[in-house]
């Protein structure tokens, strides 16, 4: 069973992943409604439980966090989970300096990167799904 904390944070990442959607979401009875129109595996979420939901006092099941991830652009394990853990990140930052020969570094890369560093931590996403959609996901070995 989820601790508070673990609630809290999934709401934490739901909420912000709703408001970096499209058309973002404003409030319980309207997600429940979008949700609803997305979701065909069961029955229907109220707005109760939607509102459970954005308020940390439940996390969905699986298959909800499977459909809220895919409506809202992002990954199931993120959302319910949050960011990978740190060796994760370690490895493919390791990785990325590996291949940086590939990829010299050049003044106006820099100074893209720092532009990039200087964007709140919602807008340094959406940059890098565009990235990625553009760039596509590195196969893997």
């Amino acid at each position: 069973m989820p601790t508070d904390l673990e609630k809290a944070a999934f709401a934490k990442r739901l909420r912000f992943a709703l408001n970096r959607n499209a058309d973002p979401v404003k409030g319980a009875t309207e997600l429940a409604l979008r949700f609803n129109l997305r979701h065909r595996l069961g029955a229907p979420v109220s707005p109760q439980t939607a509102h459970k939901w954005l308020s940390g006092r439940s996390i969905p099941t699986s298959d909800k966090i499977d459909t809220l991830a895919t409506w809202l652009n992002v990954s199931a394990h993120w959302l319910h989970y949050g960011p990978a853990p740190t060796h994760v990140i370690e490895k493919a930052e390791k990785e990325a300096r590996q291949k940086q020969h590939q990829y010299p570094v050049s003044t106006e890369t820099l100074t893209l990167a720092e532009k990039i560093q200087s964007l709140a931590p919602h807008q340094r996403y959406l940059v890098e799904e565009l990235v990625t959609q553009f760039y596509g996901a590195e196969p893997d070995e």
